[in-house]
């Protein structure tokens, strides 16, 4: 399909199939996938992003891919929110990029692609630029682990190990899967000097690997190096009363980042009644804890002055019976 003004063209992958046969093109050095979905705005636009994309990159195959369209293929690699964008050299994924941010997608293309040498001073600035994600990153929690694959589902024996002993002791903590960002991966270990996985880190300061985990737990001494878990339960507590009514979704009330999420925010705003909302995408130990806070496993979750209302069936029902605004407000 030929992108609007003569731009180059998008390959389109509607299966799974089509999607295997997209990332053995020959010829193409390089696959950049698209997870999309036509409701979204922001995917429209970085559609257009890619076609531009293209004209320039000749040797490099773009592809969109409806993702709820394709769930086998959005499951396998993890996509919870459109845009999502991944790379693919050899049929093999070696990086990634959540939301919809030109500046960096454009980035991530041009150091794929391309395999001569950065020019004079470039460098330099792609150093810093690293270095101030890598300090926001492992500043974004008080605890942060560096691993491979997630809390959930650890995908090596060191992770898994390191997690074990983590919640055994009830830490708070937040994870990175550095599988998700291959710039990540590589760049920790130059930032921290510390050259395997899993990392962990308090305040922005590493803590150590595996081994220097263990001896803290041995020497009891991890318990106060690292916050404990208790506190998670008082800041949803406060996050859940921070409105009267009160909505955890993927995205916000400008970007819906799930179909699901698209489809509350439609029938809450058409009740006219005031809400916020949080974005559980920008923040795992959110996302993660209230699920079990509020033994309700899947998101959106709507509360009213503090008590949990329910996902989107529970809304569509109210909606249906004429009750919702009147719950809204706290009549019922």
């Amino acid at each position: 399909m030929a992108a609007e003004g003569g731009a180059a063209a998008l390959a389109e992958a509607a299966s799974a199939d089509q999607f295997r046969d997209l990332l053995q093109q020959p010829g193409r050095s390089l696959v950049v996938v698209h997870f999309w979905a036509p409701w979204a705005p922001q995917c429209v636009q970085m559609n257009s992003v890619m076609a531009e994309l293209a004209k320039e990159h000749l040797q490099v195959a773009f592809v969109k891919l409806e993702a709820e369209a394709v769930p086998e293929v959005s499951e396998k690699y993890e996509i919870t929110s459109v845009p999502t964008f991944l790379f693919f050299k050899n049929s093999q994924k070696i990086d990634r990029l959540d939301g919809a941010h030109a500046p960096e997608l454009t980035k991530k293309v041009q150091r794929h692609a391309s395999s001569s040498t950065i020019p004079p001073g470039s460098n330099d600035n792609v150093k810093e630029d690293l270095n101030v994600r890598l300090q926001k990153l492992t500043n974004a929690a008080p605890c942060m682990l560096f691993m491979k694959g997630t809390p959930q589902e650890p995908r090596c024996g060191f992770s898994r190990q390191i997690v074990e002993i983590l919640n055994k002791h009830n830490i708070a903590y937040s994870s990175f899967d550095i599988f998700s960002d291959e710039e990540v991966r590589q760049g920790l270990k130059t930032y921290s000097s510390w050259p395997t996985y899993p990392q962990l880190y308090v305040a922005g300061e590493l803590i150590g690997g595996l081994d220097i985990v263990k001896e803290l737990e041995a020497s009891g001494e991890l318990e106060t190096t690292c916050p404990k878990a208790h506190k998670i339960e008082d800041r949803l507590k406060d996050l859940i009363n921070k409105a009267s009514v009160m909505l955890f979704m993927k995205g916000n009330k400008q970007m819906a980042k799930c179909g699901f999420s698209k489809q509350i925010l439609e029938i809450l705003n058409g009740t006219g009644v005031d809400y916020e909302t949080f974005d559980i995408l920008e923040d795992e130990e959110v996302r993660q804890g209230l699920k079990k806070y509020s033994n309700w496993p899947t998101y959106p979750q709507l509360y009213v002055k503090g008590e949990l209302v329910g996902g989107l069936d529970i809304v569509k029902e109210l909606k249906e019976t004429g009750e919702l605004t009147s719950t809204l407000k706290g009549e019922n």
